[in-house]
């Protein structure tokens, strides 16, 4: 069918009886036209032939006689160019979906829940990685790219952060790779700007020091307050305290959710009468099985950065992590007699080689006398009493 197209056609264009879509083609510009369904969908087409091959060109269906009539005339003034305006488009639109960008928002959006720490990786996809790298395509960039984007990491914001961008950059190619025929990681070793030994802390709270962090903890009132005495008491990670949940409490035992554990298996955490005390103190916002440690009653405690760097202009302890604390913690149950294969089951550390694999005790006694022992000795350290 052809014939000159107008809006008034348009507007009224349908296919001839029993037939599913036709095409009416413009008697004014040779190849483009009009294609209905009997559905009534319309959109505006473009046919020309490229290197022997018949192509079928879909127009924007947003826009009007006069405009879709135009970008036809520039297709077809391509096509005389010895170009092929489809296969440019599907090249354009698959390169849109394999940037480095891309893919990694499929990586999180695909593993993001198995990912322990999504948000921060997030963060640094989108700091660090997106805008260096983010508009490339995947298996353009090159070893030399990411070494280059490390050194400015490096240089602006220190080399531990430069071995996170590593990390977190080496995991979405190794994901990419396990997925692609094609793509090779070009990551590779020795580009770590630091080593494990390095960056491994060794800060733990001296007696006065902790004597100072859990008077102000406990004056002090406030749910990090609360927070900081509990992980003490637990030796627990900051997320897996911080985004407790009252259900989660059994009497005087705490199921650790494997989703937020770091075994990502459920982790039994026997509570001792003093980290019982403590819970029963924080105030109950939201109802009876909400979040423990929060503000709104709707979500879990955050701004940690905040809230530390008030704490810490009050108690007077400077350069301490959350994390030092679960590490004084152990520090503590070593110093107090506790076996050390004892300590390490209380803090939820897997047990390597065989005893990981065949011993699935849960240690419950055992595990209960650790957190007893500290308890005590936290005790004994905050009140000045003599052992």
């Amino acid at each position: 069918m052809r014939q000159k197209l107008t809006p008034g056609i348009i507007r009224t264009a349908k296919p001839p009886a029993g037939v599913e879509r036709c095409i009416i083609w413009d008697a004014g510009l040779p190849g483009f036209g009009l294609m209905v369904t009997a559905a009534g969908h319309k959109s505006f087409i473009c046919q020309y032939r490229a290197n022997g091959i018949s192509r079928r060109y879909t127009i924007k269906s947003v826009l009007n006689l006069q405009s879709a009539r135009k970008e036809a005339r520039a297709i077809l003034g391509d096509v005389a160019k010895g170009k092929d305006p489809l296969q440019a488009r599907r090249k354009a639109s698959a390169e849109a979906t394999n940037t480095l960008r891309a893919i990694a928002e499929e990586y999180l959006s695909r593993d993001g829940s198995r990912l322990r720490s999504k948000r921060e990786r997030r963060r640094i996809f989108e700091k660090y990685i997106y805008p260096r790298l983010g508009g490339r395509q995947i298996e353009g960039v090159r070893r030399v790219d990411v070494v280059r984007l490390l050194d400015h990491i490096e240089d602006s914001s220190g080399p531990v952060m430069a071995d996170h961008v590593l990390a977190a950059i080496r995991k979405l190619f190794n994901w990419h790779a396990a997925r692609s025929d094609d793509f090779r990681s070009p990551v590779v070793r020795g580009m770590a700007r630091t080593r494990p030994r390095e960056r491994r802390r060794q800060r733990i709270l001296t007696d006065d020091e902790l004597r100072s962090v859990w008077k102000t903890a406990t004056g002090q009132k406030s749910v990090f307050g609360h927070l900081v005495r509990f992980i003490l008491l637990t030796a627990t990670r900051r997320n897996e305290a911080a985004r407790m949940r009252r259900d989660e409490i059994n009497g005087d035992e705490w199921v650790i959710p494997g989703a937020r554990h770091k075994s990502k298996a459920d982790f039994l955490l026997p509570l001792s009468e003093p980290a019982i005390a403590a819970l029963t103190e924080v105030p109950m916002i939201g109802g009876s099985k909400g979040h423990v440690f929060t503000t709104d009653g709707k979500k879990p405690i955050s701004g940690f950065s905040k809230f530390k760097r008030e704490f810490d202009e009050r108690c007077g302890v400077a350069g301490w992590t959350i994390h030092d604390l679960r590490r004084t913690s152990r520090s503590l149950m070593s110093r107090v007699g506790v076996e050390p294969d004892h300590a390490e089951r209380a803090l939820g550390h897997v047990m390597g080689a065989i005893r990981g694999t065949y011993d699935v005790h849960e240690f419950r006694n055992e595990k209960r006398r650790a957190f007893e022992l500290l308890a005590a000795e936290i005790e004994r350290i905050v009140t000045l009493q003599a052992k």
